[in-house]
């Protein structure tokens, strides 16, 4: 009855979801009600008749402050990120239409350097809407750019300032620098098979790579992969993505990737740094306030809170919102852009988003502080022993196409799977790896992404056709899911 009761809000959000009749947010809103009256009704039935009402009001007491604090700091991301972005589209780009001959490595540094980069950003699709931009700015549209425009998603770990890896790694008991730097050792096959299917992609869209820009592809993608690892290595998760895609890109722009003629010259270069000043400011500042010492030193403890021991502090002057808020009220002021109106725009389009975290985080703090997480990882190590640690990837798959958020599913999934792993005698911290990875690269897939991008391109195709095209870039998370699972169950 126990496990039963603590696996139906679980069961009910993945229902509602894969009905597609209902928004995240319903499916949140419904799943955190039917937590709280769950873990109510188990609290209340161990405890003496006396003392029940006491221990539920103070599982309330100790779990909502709790989850308010820590969906505190993705909220802070959302709406400062969306106002960024708002900020930016309110900032005219002179030539931002023109055109640009498509070749491979224009390719590869749209697919794999520039979407990525403002996915790690801004977060929340926002890489997404501008992979598609300059994917038709190279010629591309249709159902090619829609695979394509996919890759944006592709290091979603550490998209939208790694805020789905800050979540999961809180409630699994970790650093959001010793998960960042788990799953930047898984991303390493998930890349490469990405890169696989890359190639495929841009030869169906008319562009084939020949076998010596593969090899210079692989290069690039071996600089990317091990500068994402030395990053969560040595700095914070935050620019863990956002830094080595910057760099790159600014190489691959001085090598004269990007553009025709060649390397470009002044007056081309200044016209680019001026399109680009925000992002390059923002991602300066980031850098800055995480590299330099003395400067993090000054600002990480400055006014920091920290109202629970188990939750990441927040200081507002070191945290990425507010250098997406200062730069963003910076761009409006200099474009001279109604600062209401850029305001009320990212109101509107953060407010969702926001109440969708808020859900999903509350419902999986009473996961873990009512011990249903706990019930549910002893119950599948009962009916499948070992062989119940196989189905993280699924789980995690599952919950990122579903939820189209790595917080989101995170928060859903994280204390169940982490419980699981401590039951089977199994590394947590690993098993949060796989969890954050496999979600996070699944949200790719996820009807929130496919749909906004077929209404983008204005493709008329239905969904089956897009997904029969778009599968198979569910097989490098997921194989690599499995294969880590498989792994810690031999090492065992």
């Amino acid at each position: 009855m126990t496990t039963l009761l603590s696996l139906l809000p679980l069961l009910l959000v993945i229902a509602l979801l894969a009905s597609g009749r209902v928004s995240a947010l319903v499916a949140g809103l419904a799943g955190l009600a039917a937590t709280l009256a769950a873990s109510a009704t188990l609290v209340m039935g161990s405890a003496p008749d006396a003392g029940g009402t006491d221990a539920v009001a103070t599982l309330f007491r100790r779990e909502v402050p709790a989850g308010l604090w820590l969906s505190w700091h993705v909220i802070a991301i959302v709406v400062t990120g969306v106002f960024f972005h708002r900020a930016n589209q309110a900032r005219a780009v002179a030539g931002s239409a023109d055109t640009t001959p498509a070749t491979p490595r224009r390719l590869f540094s749209v697919c794999f350097l520039l979407a990525p980069f403002a996915e790690s950003v801004t977060g929340f699709g926002v890489g997404y809407i501008i992979a598609l931009a300059a994917l038709r700015r190279l010629g591309i549209g249709g159902l090619p750019a829609l695979l394509l425009g996919l890759y944006s998603q592709s290091l979603v770990p550490w998209g939208a300032l790694a805020i789905g890896t800050t979540v999961g790694a809180t409630l699994a008991g970790l650093t959001p620098n010793e998960l960042g730097l788990l799953c930047a050792l898984l991303q390493i096959p998930i890349h490469l098979l990405y890169l696989a299917l890359y190639w495929r992609f841009a030869r169906e869209a008319g562009l084939p790579v020949p076998a010596a820009q593969k090899l210079d592809d692989l290069v690039w993608t071996a600089l990317l992969l091990g500068l994402v690892w030395l990053v969560n290595l040595a700095s914070d998760v935050e620019i863990a993505a956002a830094a080595p895609t910057a760099f790159l890109l600014a190489l691959r722009y001085w090598r004269g990737d990007l553009e025709d003629g060649g390397r470009p010259g002044l007056a081309q270069a200044q016209a680019t740094l001026r399109a680009t000043a925000p992002y390059v400011a923002l991602t300066l500042a980031l850098c800055a306030t995480r590299l330099v010492t003395p400067l993090r030193d000054l600002l990480k403890p400055l006014w920091a809170l920290k109202p629970f021991d188990n939750q990441p502090a927040f200081a507002p002057f070191y945290a990425p919102g507010f250098w997406l808020l200062s730069i963003g009220v910076a761009v409006v002021l200099i474009a001279r852009a109604p600062l209401g109106r850029v305001v009320a725009e990212a109101a509107r389009g953060a407010w969702r988003a926001s109440a969708v975290t808020l859900a999903f985080v509350l419902m999986a703090e009473f996961y873990v502080g009512s011990g249903m997480a706990t019930a549910i990882a002893e119950a599948l190590r009962g009916a499948a022993g070992r062989g119940a640690a196989l189905g993280v990837p699924l789980f995690a798959a599952t919950g990122g196409f579903l939820t189209g958020s790595g917080a989101a599913a995170n928060a859903m999934l994280m204390p169940m799977e982490t419980a699981l792993a401590r039951a089977l005698a199994l590394d947590p911290a690993w098993i949060a790896a796989v969890q954050n990875s496999v979600t996070a690269n699944l949200t790719m897939l996820s009807p929130i992404r496919v749909s906004m991008g077929a209404a983008i391109l204005a493709l008329s195709a239905s969904d089956a056709v897009l997904y029969r095209r778009a599968w198979p870039l569910a097989l490098p998370p997921l194989l690599t899911g499995f294969a880590a699972i498989l792994v810690l169950l031999a090492r065992a």
